[in-house]
């Protein structure tokens, strides 16, 4: 996996697929700032909104680093594949996809209860310029299968299985995911601030001698009551180190 600068949105991104890359770290002179909207806004409403909060503060539409989107139901992988056209679609008339290259790294995750109506956005995070800041970064979610394959079913951790045994697999293959993607952007888990699990699973039985005992959970765990965005995945996790977050 490579790491490419993105010079026009003031950020670094660790090469991934189609839909969205593995990970952004702000540029030298810059930072990365997060926003989440008090409710989900719906994908169009969304991105009118971002780019009015992007213009708002002065920054190009290509300062658009990262999001977190939630949909009402795991898609089919041929359903996923027809979401990524239309959302990359915007991406690309931002000015963002270059090269055949998406810099913009996600996470995209289904509530299990309170179900959003349509695809929307959550949150968002963006490049603002900063002389002294401290680096930050946002890994992109990842679910229990290795990406850059043909399909997600057939390359996925422990498939159908739910026990503790094997949930605890599948985190520890997610675990995994995060740590080679925050290495990529030379960090580690001493330097994350934010950790999202999202799973309607049972985490607590390896809480403690997986997540915890990594120091993924440093600044706390947050618990998302959701399920990863594909059929047939069960857990998720993405991270983030910024020091500024706000609520639109």
């Amino acid at each position: 996996m490579t790491v490419h600068a993105f010079e026009a949105g003031g950020f670094s991104f660790a090469q991934g697929g189609f839909p969205y890359s593995a990970g952004v770290a702000a540029a030298p002179g810059f930072a990365l700032e997060r926003a989440r909207f008090r409710a989900i806004t719906p994908v169009a409403e969304g991105f009118r909104r971002i780019a009015a909060h992007l213009q708002a503060l002065g920054r190009p539409l290509t300062a658009f680093a990262a999001c977190e989107l939630r949909s009402p139901a795991p898609f089919t992988e041929a359903g996923f594949v027809a979401f990524n056209r239309v959302y990359v679609g915007t991406l690309t008339e931002w000015g963002l996809i270059k090269g055949g290259l998406n810099p913009v790294a996600r996470s995209n995750v289904c509530p299990e209860i309170n179900k959003p109506a349509e695809p929307g956005f959550y949150a968002f995070t963006y490049t603002v310029p900063s002389r002294d800041a401290a680096p930050s970064f946002v890994v992109a979610g990842s679910g229990e299968a290795e990406e850059g394959h043909a399909n997600y079913r057939d390359h996925t951790v422990r498939l159908g299985d739910t026990s503790p045994d094997g949930l605890r697999a599948k985190a520890r293959f997610v675990l995994g995911e995060m740590e080679r993607r925050q290495a990529l952007l030379g960090q580690s888990w001493k330097t994350v601030t934010d950790t999202q699990v999202y799973t309607v699973h049972d985490l607590h039985p390896f809480f403690a001698s997986e997540i915890e005992a990594r120091g993924a959970a440093a600044g706390g765990l947050t618990w998302h009551y959701a399920r990863p965005p594909v059929v047939d995945l069960e857990y998720e996790m993405d991270c983030r180190s910024v020091a500024r977050e706000i609520l639109l």
